[in-house]
């Protein structure tokens, strides 16, 4: 049982756990607490005094957010401490914070970035005054150049050190700090440099005031112009939570939306900087290759050179490879084309990560769920960079393994990722020696009561990726991480369609080629016609021979190699679901419509499919959920994880093992801004890459 104390709060008593602060408990009894440097998930500062209250007893005020219910007094005959909330002395001394925060404050509301959704606006509404009593001029601090990202204006700055709390502790990159003191005291990062942080972003969120904003974003809307839709990131797998505000037919602005499952409240840079590679390199139209160069065409002249060139091959001679941002209801319609074409030749693992549905759902889930991060108790990562794969997912195990010390181990490429860990080695014959015995850490995991591995794509997508899926399977067998009460083996995916593809079956049928199969036969010539749904990111050379169908957004590798383009909708233009890693099914809301003559991707199919002679039994997207919920009932349950059974993996460390190779793991994810077509199609991203890879790059040389 937990250690309860009852306190009242302007009179009204309330049952609060003895850890609470005083302004948690004051919450608990309905009041209201002004604050400016207190964040639910940050460590306690205590130094911006405005969640002053009144304790009965105390000689003055006291900063609620830092004083613990379980130091307050009883009264003299054992009532419980009492707390005022709304009486004179906490109005004065609120009033008198503000009074001393707005001494040196600029008045630039008018063209601050913050306007209307500042902090300081609203409690200056509730505690400010419309003169000042100060006649001495206001101090002037030099704005700090920390990177292409946020912008700086220092001299809105009141010293709360949410930024400074946020970098060190949640993102692990000691980069912001305070030096000087009293007015003199700076927030910097002394050197002026750069932050290198993938979830600097989110101090932009956190600050209080207009000190810390969006550089790409500045001077560029007022929040309520804003049209604000709620939706899912598309940039990792792990599916943060997001809000995307648009105004008329232009993204403005990506934030993160509260998810305690998945996100928190935080999200990648990538995630929320990766706007303008909406409006750049945009396919507004379709093109047909004719004498070798593409040139815009009609929508009925595109699916009639698509209709010609299919008409004319066999079935076995088309292909389909959906790419990494494709929502599954158009996945699944192209599988429905596919089927009705007579084609088994369809892969949505154009990276070639050897996971099969065959082998049970859990086989390639993060079946602990990301919330289980937190129960864990010993983790091993292997042939993973979760600081660039997922950096959101990252910061969970780094919050976990600051509260408790979990011990954590890598079998890979050495990286910092942002914790201490033990770098066992870095490919298979590092896993084989772990697995027999030769490395201590095996007791490590076999002690813990919920060991936790984590399995990448650059152990996956390998030759030998089938033989260390089944060998990894038997270490967490052999190690205790399989059982029906907690399930530790866990896929980490790099693409936001990759679960939602392999649930709803989107590989290769009876007799059908997969990824690497259908590029290796298409460079001997023995694939006619290949469709690319999205799918940018292999080597498009392999492609020669063939006739490229592509339907995707932008102008990238695939656009390049394709003979006829049909124009789509990126992520933010239409309502579509995805799975993410862990197997959550969840719904990205369309927020903007797509430019030109740009689709949304199931319509492309279905218009499609009519003109091939194979029309698809759907008319509109209702429609086509009704089939999908049908054929795939879980794909209905928003918001759910439909978990995955340990059988399947106790199967799969039952399966003959294979030969694995000698090679070291290699990271997929190298550059971290650069990872698909919406991001290579951003300045923002490309200053970033250049920032950050910079230095490795001139390193190397």
């Amino acid at each position: 049982m937990a250690d309860l104390r009852k306190i009242k709060v302007d009179g009204k008593e309330v049952e609060v756990p003895a850890h609470y602060t005083l302004l948690q408990a004051c919450e608990e009894g309905g009041a209201e607490i002004p604050r400016f440097c207190f964040h639910e998930r940050l460590s306690i500062a205590g130094n911006c005094r405005m969640c002053l209250v009144e304790l009965k007893g105390a000689p003055k005020p006291v900063a609620s957010c830092a004083y613990g219910v379980r130091d307050c007094r009883p009264g003299p005959n054992g009532e419980p401490p009492e707390v005022l909330t709304r009486s004179p002395m906490v109005k004065k001394a609120r009033e008198g914070v503000m009074e001393f925060l707005l001494i040196n404050h600029p008045l630039d509301c008018p063209i601050c970035d913050q306007g209307g959704e500042c902090d300081l606006q609203d409690q200056a509404m509730a505690y400010g005054v419309d003169t000042s009593r100060f006649h001495e001029n206001k101090r002037a601090v030099e704005d700090k150049y920390i990177g292409p990202l946020v912008r700086t204006i220092m001299n809105r700055c009141i010293q709360c050190t949410r930024c400074v709390r946020f970098t060190t502790e949640v993102a692990g990159v000691a980069e912001l700090g305070a030096i000087g003191r009293g007015e003199d005291m700076e927030i910097t990062t002394y050197l002026e440099q750069a932050m290198t942080s993938e979830l600097q972003g989110n101090v932009i969120d956190l600050c209080p005031v207009g000190a810390l904003t969006s550089y790409p974003y500045s001077f560029k809307a007022r929040p309520w112009e804003l049209t604000k839709t709620e939706s899912i990131d598309v940039m990792d797998a792990l599916g943060s939570n997001i809000r995307v505000d648009a105004r008329g037919r232009e993204v403005m602005r990506v934030l993160p939306r509260l998810h305690e499952g998945v996100n928190e409240e935080w999200i990648s840079d990538k995630s929320r900087f990766i706007v303008d590679g909406l409006r750049t390199q945009r396919l507004d139209k379709p093109y047909v290759r004719v004498d070798g160069r593409l040139r815009p065409a009609s929508w009925n002249e595109a699916f009639a050179a698509i209709a010609e060139r299919v008409g004319a091959a066999s079935p076995s001679r088309i292909g389909a490879i959906a790419g990494d941002l494709a929502t599954v209801e158009e996945m699944f319609a192209l599988k429905l084309l596919m089927e009705a074409l007579g084609s088994a030749n369809i892969d949505c693992r154009q990276d070639g990560v050897a996971l099969d549905p065959a082998d049970g759902r859990a086989s390639y889930l993060f079946n602990s769920t990301v919330e289980g991060i937190e129960a864990a108790d010993a983790l091993l990562i292997i042939g993973s960079n979760p600081r660039r794969e997922a950096p959101v997912l990252n910061a969970r195990i780094r919050k976990h393994w600051r509260l408790t010390g979990m011990p954590v181990a890598v079998i890979g490429e050495a990286a910092d990722l942002t914790y201490g860990h033990d770098y066992l080695g870095a490919g298979a014959d590092t896993l084989s020696r772990l697995a027999s015995g030769e490395l201590p850490f095996l007791d490590v995991l076999k002690n813990a009561e919920r060991p936790m591995i984590i399995l990448g794509a650059g152990a996956l997508t390998r030759g030998d990726g089938a033989a260390l899926l089944r060998a990894v399977a038997k270490l967490a067998a052999d190690v205790g991480a399989n059982g029906e009460s907690w399930n530790g083996l866990n896929i980490l995916h790099t693409a936001a369609s990759r679960v939602g593809g392999l649930d709803i079956g989107f590989v290769p049928g009876q007799g059908g080629s997969g990824a690497g199969a259908m590029l290796a036969g298409a460079g001997r010539g023995e694939l006619d016609v290949m469709f690319l749904l999205g799918a940018d990111e292999f080597e498009m050379a392999a492609l020669d021979q063939s006739f490229v169908v592509y339907i995707g957004t932008h102008g990238d590798a695939g656009a390049h190699r394709a003979d006829v383009i049909l124009p789509g909708a990126a992520y933010t233009e239409k309502s579509g679901t995805y799975v993410n890693t862990e197997g959550r099914v969840q719904v990205a809301n369309r927020a903007a419509f797509p430019p030109g003559d740009a689709r949304e991707d199931w319509s492309i199919l279905r218009a499609l499919s009519a003109v091939l002679g194979q029309t698809l039994p759907f008319d509109s997207l209702a429609q086509l959920r009704a089939r999908l919920y049908s054929a795939h009932p879980h794909m209905a349950a928003v918001d759910e994880i439909a978990l995955g059974s340990p059988a399947d993996i106790a199967r799969l460390a039952g399966a003959a093992g294979g030969s694995l190779e000698g090679a070291s793991f290699v990271n997929p994810v190298q550059d971290f801004y650069l990872t698909n077509p919406i991001a290579r199609a951003s300045k923002v991203m490309a200053e970033c890459s250049a920032l950050h890879l910079g230095p490795r790059a001139e390193a190397a040389e």
